[in-house]
């Protein structure tokens, strides 16, 4: 478990498979970061969360609990972790809307990078994030996320095309 002052990232657990699955087919919540925004069955969930997000040799996955009130508010990873050439992407949701805007998304994102150039001993991790999401780009952008590339027009939502930007961080970019 990895902490910071206002939350704590825990290993994702069976326990966890309800209020995951409730985040997942939340289209507010998934509108920002999943592109297929498919809805999915209890038991879909539950074998994803069993054999991914538990159980997978390339992902670590957390629920981001906020500690005065002990309450799971999101999830973060760590997926398609490369040990060989020592990078890895991440992907993180707040999925309680009440938080959202207050700061909890980095301080989840600067543990987690934190423990894969520190405890995994990464070199570079990478994310994407679409153009319309400008508070996350901003995020990234502070956290020391470069923009590495631009997949053109690759998703479409609420009758237009976006642009999904690729980002990354080195180890060296990220401890300095």
């Amino acid at each position: 478990m990895f902490s910071s002052k206002r939350i704590k990232l825990r290993k994702v657990e069976k326990g966890d498979t309800e209020k995951y699955h409730s985040w997942r087919n939340d289209t507010d919540v998934m509108f920002s970061t999943n592109p297929s925004l498919d809805l999915y069955s209890l038991d879909d969930t539950r074998e994803f969360v069993e054999n991914v997000l538990i159980h997978s040799d390339s992902s670590k996955s957390y629920i981001i609990i906020e500690k005065e009130n002990e309450v799971s508010i999101g999830i973060t990873s760590l997926i398609n972790i490369d040990y060989k050439n020592r990078n890895a992407e991440c992907i993180i949701d707040i999925g309680e809307k009440e938080y959202w805007g207050q700061g909890y998304g980095k301080e989840a994102l600067s543990i987690l990078l934190n423990y894969a150039f520190q405890e995994l001993n990464l070199h570079r991790v990478s994310l994407r994030v679409f153009s319309f999401n400008e508070k996350a780009i901003k995020l990234y952008k502070n956290l020391g996320f470069k923009e590495e590339g631009n997949s053109r027009q690759s998703l479409y939502r609420n009758g237009q095309w976006h642009d999904i930007l690729h980002m990354g961080i080195l180890k060296e970019e990220f401890i300095n």
